[in-house]
């Protein structure tokens, strides 16, 4: 911990999601709560005016009143600000994704790396969007995170999930059908993967000798060959190199009994080998708190850890605690990677 803060809060580039969706609620409803403003600028990107106009507040409450703004450039700290992205005006119908907001959601998620990539953001948080509503000829990406991975120019990522509880739950694939997943699922990449995990468990959560486990692609981890050799044959040697380096990573586990027999709290990070396979236990224990944090980018990016939530929208009864914990982990993680660049001299 070092005595000497930077002058200015970390500045959060808030990218809104499918506007059909809840995403502009949630952030309303986390900008709401006036001690956000003690840890971060806030900077939504879209037109404040258009996004929450319509929404209830209390009776007595203070409405919310935005800095609107061409160029991030202008953030004014200590103040909510919007980036306009657009100017023509969308004909909402909650629930209801169109091409329009399809576009909107490009157009924020656009607006704000560039600016985090410009040096005016200090870091992100992504509203849900629709994977399909989103795709576009100049947008071909299967989410949020493989959009980031290339837009930032990294080899690989991790999607992580984390909970202020201690639960974390990174993935090697990702957003990819079920049936690919044993092709892609190589030496190299695992390798790979479990790198970027031990490197962030050290850079962004301080936790300086992490432990973690690596569950099993098949049934019962394979039962030694019996239920599959994807254990046998790649998992289990990169494993073993790891702990012959000197790292705890340990495995693979079979991944229904690690879970249901609260193995999981013994250790730093759970590495799951496919998406379902972390993030069905991850939001069975952590839905509505969790967060989506992108690890092994030169950035920091987070998000919440549910969808667009088509039903729910426009009914006003969405919980904004998963938005709110992805700002304060960016924060968080900010700070984590800030005080690390620092010199020893000024710790």
């Amino acid at each position: 911990m070092t005595d000497k803060m930077p002058q200015n809060l970390p500045r959060l580039g808030f990218s809104v999601g499918d506007l059909a969706g809840i995403g502009p609620e949630v952030i309303y409803k986390t900008l709401l709560d006036e001690r956000l403003l003690k840890i971060c600028t806030p900077v939504i990107y879209g037109t404040a005016t258009a996004l929450f106009d319509d929404f209830p507040t209390e009776p007595d409450a203070e409405p919310l009143t935005f800095r609107q703004l061409r160029d991030a450039a202008d953030i004014a700290p200590g103040r909510l600000n919007a980036v306009t992205c657009w100017d023509e005006d969308f004909v909402l119908a909650p629930g209801q994704p169109s091409a329009a907001t399809g576009q909107a959601a490009r157009e924020s998620l656009l607006a704000a790396s560039r600016d985090l990539k410009d040096g005016k953001l200090d870091a992100i948080v992504t509203a849900p969007i629709s994977k399909d509503n989103t795709q576009a000829d100049d947008f071909r990406f299967p989410g949020h995170t493989e959009f980031l991975t290339s837009y930032f120019g990294a080899p690989e990522s991790l999607m992580f999930l984390v909970d202020e509880s201690g639960l974390r739950i990174a993935t090697v694939t990702g957003h990819m059908p079920l049936k690919d997943v044993p092709a892609r699922l190589t030496a190299e990449l695992l390798r790979t993967k479990i790198t970027l995990l031990l490197k962030s468990l050290k850079q962004d959560f301080g936790i300086l000798k992490p432990r973690i486990a690596v569950l099993g692609l098949n049934p019962h981890a394979g039962e030694n060959g019996l239920l599959g050799k994807e254990e046998g044959d790649i998992v289990s040697p990169v494993i073993q190199q790891f702990a012959h380096d000197g790292h705890l990573v340990m495995g693979p586990y079979p991944a229904d009994g690690y879970f249901g027999t609260q193995q999981f709290r013994q250790f730093d990070a759970t590495l799951a080998l496919y998406h379902d396979q972390g993030l069905i236990p991850f939001k069975l224990m952590a839905f509505e708190q969790g967060v989506n944090f992108t690890a092994g980018l030169p950035v920091v990016r987070t998000s919440p850890d549910h969808g667009t939530a088509y039903g729910l929208a426009g009914q006003f009864k969405a919980n904004e605690s998963s938005f709110r914990a992805a700002v304060y982990l960016a924060c968080e993680v900010w700070k984590q990677r800030w005080e690390a660049a620092q010199p020893r001299s000024a710790r």
